[in-house]
Parts: C-alpha cells; structure tokens; sequence
C-alpha cells in the first residue's frame, strides 16, 4: 500500500488561492478573517484532508495547546468514566479536546502518565490523585499549566480542586441507622487511607459517637490493597456470633461484595445496607446508596480548568458538591432482633 504524504498548510493555501498566513489565521485566530474567505479556505482543508498540528501552534504561541489531560485510575470504574464524560462534554463545548490516561490506581502510574500528558505541553492537567505527594508538578504549574485535583485534594502542592461532601453523606447515613435503633454498625472500606475514605469514615464515626458507640474500631474493615476480594473482606463480618445488624460500604466495589456475602451467608435480606455511589443496577437491587453527580463533577473540574487558563493568577478555589441518601429498601430494615420480634 502506497502511503500518501499529508497536505501542508501551504498546499491548502494554493487550492484556496490565499496566503499560507491567512490559511494559519483561520485555524488560529478566526475572528480577524473575512468569512467568505473562512469559508474557502475551511472547503479547501476539507478535500485535502488537512488537520493543523494544534501542538505546534500552542509551541509556537509558548504555551499549551487547546487539549486538556485527565489521569483517572481505571476506565472498568463507572465513577471514573462518568467524571470523563462530564468533562469531554463541557470542554467540547468551549473548544477544547481531551486525553485521558490511567494510572491503575498505583502511585507510580500517577507520575508517569502525568509526565507523558505535561510533554505534550496539554493546556491543563486534571487528575483524581492517587501518589501521597504531587509536589512533583509544583514546577509545571508555576510555568503556567493549572493543576485541578478531582475528587480528591492534590497533597503538597497548591492547586485547585472540586470535592465531595463525603463527610456529611456517610453521617447522614449512619445516623438513618441509628434512628432506626441499629448500633452493631460496621463500616468496610478499601482502599481506606485516601481522603475520600478518610471523610467518610469521620462521618461514620461521629454518628455513632452520636448514637453511643464510641469505640467503632471492631466493626471497622478496613484495608489498602485492592487485590483483596471485596467479598472475602465482607464476609469475615458476617461470621462473627455478633454479626452486624447493618452495613455502610465505602464504596460501589465493597457495595457489590457485600452484596455477595450476604447471599452467600443466606441473609435472607435481613442485615441493613447502605453504600456509597450509585450503580447500574442498584435500583433493581434494592440497594439504598449514598449518591451525587458524577457528570456535574467532571462539568465543574472543566469549568476550573477553563477559568485558570484564561487567568492563571486567580485565588486557589476548592469546590464542595453534595451528597444524598436515595432511599431504595436494603438502609431502612430494622435490627434483626426487631425483625425477629415482629
């Protein structure tokens, strides 16, 4: 197969009958260009099959192209590719295209994906950190390239970032709970040292303090390694003579475990769950979550980046979306020993 070499900036300049620098304006800076001749030259593109090398032009201008970089853990999250789409879809409507990277939730992947994206000079860097130091972009971001931490706070370096109200979430939850008359409340996390567990479990903790229990260390699961089974760490719970009469998970993965060691455990939908994020089938299920908006995540942490690329000398903003509680039957049954009185 013979290869075709790609059309040149001049050679659509020649079909369209301009000058190779009006061709340039029209990719570059519309705005100055007659509209008829936008309108030949962008016809004279077309039949060429000539894209302009937008990274080019940002090295040019000295400083970044119109692409922002995002670095996510895994696309197999519903979480993470929701956030994605909510950002694509506001940046797409502002001009600006996006690449995502995945880091596989590992600290070392943070840092070699985001060196990868900051060497195609990307206009901005979005990341859900994962590494417990990212002082390593201090030095990108006072060369102009904004940082915006998602979901997360970036650790070590000043940056802007859009969170979650996990705290007040997860203590509404329990506090559901507890109103119902539950104490044997466990809560099972992992990982559990990020933040946004870190915030959770506050939560957690307070409402049970709240309600009495001031010790919740023996009804805490709680581990740092996502090779574990979801359902193995769950079950362990379950074997215990004092079972827990409720659950709060930490996330969707530790919701779904959860899920299957209770059917494995034969519970016979007696045990009181409730977790956080929502999934696809969560309503089929029954299961009543701690929710938010995943697309209005990505949507703000894009509107960030707009806004610190055109003025990267504004105050550093940290962004709080709220929580709720969608009430869907496993969250509102009684103790089991209710349940058995009744």
């Amino acid at each position: 197969m013979t290869v075709q070499q790609r059309a040149t900036l001049d050679d659509v300049a020649r079909l369209a009958g301009v000058s190779s620098k009006t061709v340039s304006r029209v990719f570059t800076q519309r705005e100055l260009v007659a509209p008829q001749t936008v309108e030949r030259v962008l016809t004279a593109a077309k039949r060429l099959r000539f894209r302009p090398n937008t990274l080019a032009q940002g090295l040019r201008r000295g400083g970044g192209t119109k692409t922002v970089g995002l670095i996510i853990g895994e696309l197999g999250n519903p979480f993470y590719y929701k956030v994605a789409a909510g950002i694509e879809k506001e940046l797409a409507a502002h001009g600006f295209s996006l690449v995502v990277a995945t880091t596989d939730d590992t600290e070392e992947g943070e840092g070699r994906v985001a060196d990868a994206l900051l060497s195609q000079r990307v206009g901005a860097l979005l990341l859900i950190p994962v590494s417990e130091d990212q002082s390593y972009l201090e030095g990108e971001r006072q060369l102009g390239t904004p940082v915006i931490a998602i979901d997360r706070p970036a650790r070590s370096l000043v940056a802007d970032s859009i969170v979650l109200d996990n705290r007040t979430g997860v203590l509404e939850a329990t506090r559901r709970l507890t109103a119902r008359g539950h104490r044997r409340i466990a809560y099972i996390c992992n990982p559990a040292s990020v933040y946004t567990q870190a915030e959770r479990l506050a939560g957690y903790r307070q409402a049970m303090a709240e309600a009495g229990v001031v010790d919740t260390s023996p009804w805490e699961v709680l581990r740092d390694d996502l090779a574990l089974d979801p359902t193995v760490m769950a079950r362990s719970l379950f074997d215990r003579p004092d079972r827990p009469t409720a659950l709060i998970t930490g996330n969707n993965r530790m919701t779904i475990g959860a899920l299957r060691a209770l059917r494995a455990a034969d519970d016979a939908g007696r045990t009181a769950v409730i977790g956080f994020d929502d999934f696809d089938t969560a309503d089929v299920l029954g299961v009543t979550v701690v929710s938010y908006d995943p697309l209005e995540l990505g949507r703000q942490a894009a509107r960030l980046a707009i806004e610190r690329i055109a003025d990267p000398s504004g105050f550093t903003r940290q962004i709080t979306l709220p929580t709720w509680i969608v009430e869907r039957g496993s969250g509102e049954r009684p103790p089991l020993d209710t349940q058995e009185n009744v």
